[in-house]
């Protein structure tokens, strides 16, 4: 992961945000407040208006104003969580490179950081569900040597199976909880938007690998 490639990703996050805001939409209607996709779309389009003229030398420093900017940008509890993942992992990322192992625990800072402040676990029902095996996913594929692009693609799969995985559960946490029983058989919108941020770093990792 260089600074080239952070910004690639978080473009194709917004381009992902922007193709997916209705379905987005439409799974938290069920469960939610119907504003996920909107605020997923206005967080990262005002992050890739920026992006031209962040100034960072590392990929933290572009991953770290990305949160910053999703906290101060998106409403509803999305903000904070997404925006603490993001900051939590730019964070980590003092170098003007990472390999995979080292942008696996940054990763895992993410993760912490959307545990610490949301409270939520696996089985939940809310976007942990995807990005924990997403994390998983992508060690075990750095620690048996596989390249970025190899690792994210593991991260990818497995957090879509992750968010598949959110339909028969109860929620247990945010605004979904307060359904109850009502909330099985509804996918969680936070567990989609978080597989769709992972497949884009899998489709930005692999097209850097074919153009190198």
């Amino acid at each position: 992961m260089d600074i080239a490639l952070a910004r690639t990703w978080v473009q194709a996050i917004a381009a992902a945000m922007d193709k997916h805001k209705d379905l987005l939409t439409q799974l938290d209607s069920a469960i939610g407040d119907a504003d996920h996709g909107a605020n997923m779309h206005r967080g990262f389009s005002a992050v890739a208006a920026e992006l031209p003229r962040f100034e960072a030398k590392t990929a933290g420093g572009i991953l770290a104003r990305t949160g910053a900017l999703l906290i101060s940008v998106v409403g509803g509890a999305s903000g904070p969580l997404y925006g603490t993942a993001f900051r939590s992992l730019g964070k980590a990322l003092d170098a003007p490179r990472a390999d995979p192992a080292t942008f696996a625990e940054a990763l895992a800072e993410g993760l912490d950081g959307v545990r610490r402040l949301g409270a939520a676990a696996e089985g939940d029902k809310t976007m942990i569900d995807a990005y924990a095996p997403a994390l998983a996913a992508f060690r075990t594929s750095a620690a048996s040597g596989g390249d970025l692009a190899e690792a994210s693609a593991a991260a990818a799969d497995a957090a879509e199976q992750g968010m598949r995985a959110t339909v028969p559960m109860q929620a247990r946490k945010g605004r979904a909880s307060y359904l109850g029983a009502r909330s099985v058989g509804h996918q969680d919108p936070g567990a989609t938007s978080t597989a769709l941020i992972f497949r884009a770093l899998a489709d930005t990792a692999a097209a850097a690998r074919e153009a190198a």
